[in-house]
């Protein structure tokens, strides 16, 4: 079992350098941050940074964790040049860098460019799309792809990814097409649980959701002739039922993480506190649970 954290982009660089060394100090196995133009209350009206130069920062301000999004979509994103951004973030962190790659939502991101919403259905034929030609761009010299959203001409990547033959792909998922997705480009699989359970669900429910989604992440794999096993199942903690009650103790932490990990999850991925918000968690008790809960994690 892995243990990382995200890192909100909502620091200046004087502050934000010194919470993501914190966390390389602390041992995770990887630090994300959020890759949105702005986010929910109460962070829609504070300050919110972007995430591939906070990365790039990050990059230079350590050596050893890995370093991604979790997750980016295709709300604002383009692929041409967000894989140009992808290449040099993977040069500059030598190569320490997953993309967590999701279908987006229907929030500020959906909108600030002006356009209408996308269907569900749209969202989901954009995420593929997306998702396809970042491979092809991050994986070969030069792409030219004439698709339904998106085109590339001649689109040059070199010299390439440090990481051969590109990048890993987190790719975020719950749906019979995600999963396919995940099964197909994804080194990794990413999950928040259920949503339909947050509000009024059990941690038993929650469980049971996340299990059947591994199930047919399986089955999707096995569809391509894939072992399942290749494919890291993170999850992405504070959106079930249980909130952030496993972040109230070493104990309560461990036990949640062990109960996960019986169902398939091998990386856990919880919030690195910030006060007065859905994150508000003790700091010292957050800082005891990443040096403590590894090893009893048996890392």
């Amino acid at each position: 079992m892995r243990l990382s954290t995200v890192i909100l982009p909502i620091y200046r660089w004087r502050q934000g350098q010194q919470v993501w060394q914190r966390a390389e100090e602390l041992g995770f196995h990887a630090a994300y941050t959020y890759d949105h133009l702005s986010w929910r209350v109460p962070f829609r009206d504070g300050p919110w940074f972007g995430a591939v130069p906070t990365l790039t920062a990050a990059a230079l301000a350590t050596s050893r964790m890995r370093l991604g999004t979790l997750v980016t979509s295709p709300n604002f994103r383009h692929p041409v040049p967000f894989a140009k951004d992808l290449l040099s973030l993977d040069d500059v962190s030598e190569g320490r860098i997953t993309l967590g790659v999701g279908a987006g939502g229907t929030g500020f991101d959906a909108t600030v460019l002006g356009q209408e919403p996308w269907s569900p259905r749209e969202r989901a034929d954009r995420f593929a799309e997306f998702v396809a030609l970042l491979d092809r761009l991050l994986s070969e010299d030069s792409v030219t792809y004439d698709g339904t959203f998106y085109s590339a001409s001649e689109a040059r990547d070199i010299p390439g990814c440090v990481q051969r033959p590109r990048l890993p792909f987190a790719v975020a998922a719950t749906g019979p097409r995600g999963m396919k997705l995940a099964a197909r480009y994804g080194q990794a699989w990413v999950t928040t649980g259920d949503p339909k359970l947050f509000e009024a669900g059990t941690p038993e429910e929650s469980r049971d959701a996340i299990r059947g989604q591994v199930d047919r992440l399986g089955k999707a794999c096995a569809e391509i002739g894939r072992d399942v096993a290749g494919v890291e199942k993170i999850l992405l903690t504070g959106f079930t039922p249980d909130r952030n009650g496993p972040l109230q103790s070493v104990d309560a932490f461990v036990d949640f993480a062990g109960r996960h990990a019986e169902i398939g999850i091998t990386e856990i991925v919880i919030h690195q506190p910030v006060p007065d918000t859905d994150f508000a968690v003790d700091p010292e008790v957050f800082e005891r649970i990443a040096t403590e809960a590894p090893a009893q994690l048996g890392r």
